[in-house]
């Protein structure tokens, strides 16, 4: 049975005329609302992650309506990380200023329409614009739904339930995959129409998501953040906070140069460092990966594109034993041991020979590598105060679309110079371990309070 909790102010509490809104949420209750916005914004994460495997899945599509070469082929999955790269420093910026909850909305109207856009392509170079243009448009998703999804939770089960939401990519994958099975009869013009559905999101997420407090405390506007913790606590708080003013301790607004002043330099070093080879690490193998596999092993497109429905099935435990484990052992132990097995996973794949070692090899990189992603995306929002979170994160994320667009690319020109399956592997699995040596050295965030 419940153990009824005290949400009534202590002595202390009542000798003050404001309150640390850290400090709330460390006695906020994890309820329904937490769960029905969990909902819509995971649900953006599966939009993002099919938006961006799309590509990949139709790329040969693509190559042979437009004629493309391998390394044109990779310059047009790379198109959208290219927008990404000038859009999420933009949009941290937009997330920060106007607020997660509009920042997402927009950004997921304009993806619509313009990924619907660039299903009417009829040119590389028209393909090519467009997909960099969503890609800018999406970064506000981008850059919000990790951070924003954490200042939603209580302090206590953050780590937990917040790791919960990267789980969203693999079912991005197979939904993506699955619409490339389905419609490639017609013409990958109608699989982008069909992905470009994806921005009508915007209406769930619209009646689901309050604001965030955080950023709500952070613009003094107290009786709005004091409205939505109320309603996230289902009002188990109302006699906590009561007539007090919700403040937040950090309200000078930020800007870019603070996250490379003082200690948060090195901070700042270490996660791009890690964004970077992390995203490389990953995403070079997987844009690459079905073609991979039809040329150096034989395999058709369709059977390659099993591998890839392998890797998403096994990358639902990986989440779930990495939000288990990062509750108990924080996120620096978690992470720096799932990526060294992950790039175990890597080299084991670069070396198989059978198609029983590529699919153990391959599962226990997805399995591994994912269930760290999920501990990145939440740690990422948490080392930085509220009033540069959007900016270093959005920082973060552009290093990631660094490597997206550089990967595909660097990848395609070494498949064009007929570099060997464990070479090119063997390049993208060394990523994995700069990755997980840098994680090292970062501070732990488990259990704290965001500030």
């Amino acid at each position: 049975m419940e153990t009824q909790k005290d949400y009534r102010l202590s002595s202390s509490d009542q000798d003050l005329s404001s309150i640390e809104i850290g400090h709330v949420f460390e006695r906020m209750p994890l309820t329904s609302q937490h769960w029905k916005a969990g909902f819509a914004l995971f649900f953006t994460f599966v939009i993002e992650a099919w938006e961006m495997m799309i590509m990949v899945f139709i790329s040969s599509m693509i190559a042979a309506d437009f004629g493309l070469n391998n390394v044109e082929t990779g310059e047009i999955i790379g198109s959208i990380f290219l927008g990404m790269i000038p859009g999420t420093l933009v949009w941290g910026k937009l997330v920060d200023k106007y607020g997660r909850k509009q920042s997402i909305i927009t950004s997921l109207i304009l993806y619509g329409i313009l990924s619907l856009i660039s299903a009417f392509s009829t040119s590389f170079e028209m393909l090519y614009i467009t997909r960099f243009l969503s890609g800018a448009v999406f970064s506000g998703v981008l850059v919000a739904t990790f951070p924003y999804f954490s200042e939603l939770l209580p302090s206590k089960s953050r780590g937990t339930v917040a790791v919960y939401l990267a789980s969203g990519w693999p079912i991005g994958t197979l939904i993506a995959l699955g619409i490339t099975l389905l419609f490639n009869h017609l013409s990958w013009h109608w699989i982008l129409a069909i992905s470009s559905l994806g921005g009508l999101w915007f209406l769930v997420v619209k009646k689901l998501v309050p604001e965030s407090p955080y950023w709500l405390a952070e613009k003094n506007r107290t009786d709005d953040a004091k409205e939505v913790i109320l309603k996230l606590s289902e009002n188990k708080l109302e006699p906590f906070i009561n007539d007090k003013k919700i403040i937040i301790s950090q309200v000078t607004r930020g800007s870019v140069l603070d996250i490379f002043k003082g200690k948060l330099l090195k901070t700042t070093v270490l996660q791009v460092v890690i964004n970077f080879c992390f995203s490389w690490g990953y995403w070079a193998l997987f844009s690459w990966m079905p073609y991979m596999l039809a040329e150096s092993k034989g395999f058709s497109f369709v059977s390659s594109l099993g591998f890839v429905l392998v890797s998403a099935l096994v990358q639902f435990p990986g989440y779930i034993a990495a939000s288990y484990l990062t509750g108990k052992f924080g996120r620096k132990k978690v992470m720096s041991v799932f990526v060294t097995l992950a790039a175990i996973g890597g080299f084991g794949f670069a070396l198989s020979s059978t198609v029983t070692e590529l699919l153990i090899y391959l599962a226990i990189l997805s399995f591994f590598s994912l269930g760290s992603w999920g501990v990145w995306d939440v740690w990422m929002g948490e080392l930085y105060p509220t009033n540069i979170r959007g900016i270093s994160y959005s920082l973060g994320a552009s290093a990631q679309r660094v490597a997206n667009w550089i990967a595909p690319t660097a990848i395609g020109a070494l498949l064009a110079l007929k570099t060997s399956f464990f070479v090119t592997n063997g390049i993208i699995a060394s990523f994995l371990v700069i990755t997980a040596i840098a994680t090292l050295f970062l501070h732990e965030t488990e259990g704290q309070t965001l500030n």
